[in-house]
């Protein structure tokens, strides 16, 4: 078994439903990586079924319900979406994005409002 399939299975054991929700985010390539230009900034988003996530995994940071309710009071250590972005960017599965520094600025106003 190769080295990432060991680390699958191990994030399997210790992450169990959450790696499966996980796994199926990136089998259904709903993990993003926005890369803007060109100042470099980047950062993750997970495609949810109503609304988009965004995932700094550097910081182990995620805009869904579960992170603030759950992670955030320590009952877990990430969620799935977290997760799912370690998993894709580990094995390149996800699909980049590149987009002009403009269209990045933009993005951040509406994410505010």
């Amino acid at each position: 078994m190769e080295k990432n399939e060991n680390d699958l299975e191990e994030l399997k054991k210790k992450y169990g439903e959450k790696y499966i929700e996980a796994i199926k985010c990136v089998k259904e390539k709903r993990v993003k990586k926005y890369i803007f230009k060109p100042s470099n900034i980047n950062f993750w988003i997970v495609v949810g079924y109503t609304r988009d996530y965004l995932v700094l995994p550097e910081v182990n940071f995620c805009s869904c319900n579960d992170f603030f309710f759950h992670v955030l009071d320590k009952k877990y250590d990430l969620c799935y979406h977290i997760l799912a972005v370690k998993i894709a960017s580990k094995n390149n599965l996800y699909e980049e994005i590149i987009e002009e520094d403009a269209w990045y600025e933009k993005l951040i106003k509406e994410w505010k409002a």
